[in-house]
């Protein structure tokens, strides 16, 4: 990042190229939508070119970036929410939830029935994450997709340790309470 912030140009393509993925995966996982996360993507390294002056290498380059990814989520999330695009609830697709870069786990050679179900289900999972608020979903993407740890949440989310497992708690609450309403 150092090199990035004397203007190497080659240093922020390999930087782009370390990190591409996992900025795509955290925006998929909050928006669902393929499309979404590819332009936010290119919207994240866009700032992080913009303003990698303002990098200290105080904490992991990713936290650093994580904030910046987490920030263009909740700036769109806003201008959707504007623009009168309901998201809360909404299902995916097929063609986003089967998305090559995301499979979802499902057992060896299942039986017909059983990889309907396990769809359903996740087709079910999916949108009661996607209708949790902002910074439960995010916190739980963090944590459940990107496996980071309860600091490095708090420091992306700019937020206490507390306050990350008062999130977790009442986005695993909710999940719970929304998927045992469809399986009555």
């Amino acid at each position: 990042m150092s090199l990035v912030q004397d203007g190497d140009r080659m240093a922020f393509t390999c930087l782009i190229r370390r990190h591409e993925t996992s900025v795509f995966r955290i925006i998929y996982r909050f928006f669902g939508k393929e499309d979404v996360a590819n332009d936010l993507a290119q919207e994240v390294f866009l700032r992080v070119w913009r303003h990698c002056g303002k990098y200290v290498p105080a904490a992991k380059f990713t936290t650093w970036l994580y904030t910046v990814t987490a920030n263009c989520c909740r700036s769109e999330a806003q201008s959707l929410w504007r623009r009168n695009i309901r998201l809360i609830g909404s299902f995916w697709t097929a063609g986003d939830a089967a998305a090559p870069e995301f499979p979802e786990p499902i057992a060896p050679t299942p039986s017909p029935e059983d990889a309907l179900l396990q769809a359903e289900q996740s087709q079910l999972v999916l949108a009661a994450i996607r209708s949790l608020p902002n910074n439960q979903r995010l916190a739980l993407v963090l944590k459940r997709y990107e496996e980071l740890s309860y600091q490095e949440i708090a420091a992306i989310l700019g937020c206490s340790v507390p306050a990350v497992d008062a999130l977790l708690a009442r986005a695993k609450a909710s999940l719970l309470k929304k998927l045992a309403a469809h399986h009555k």
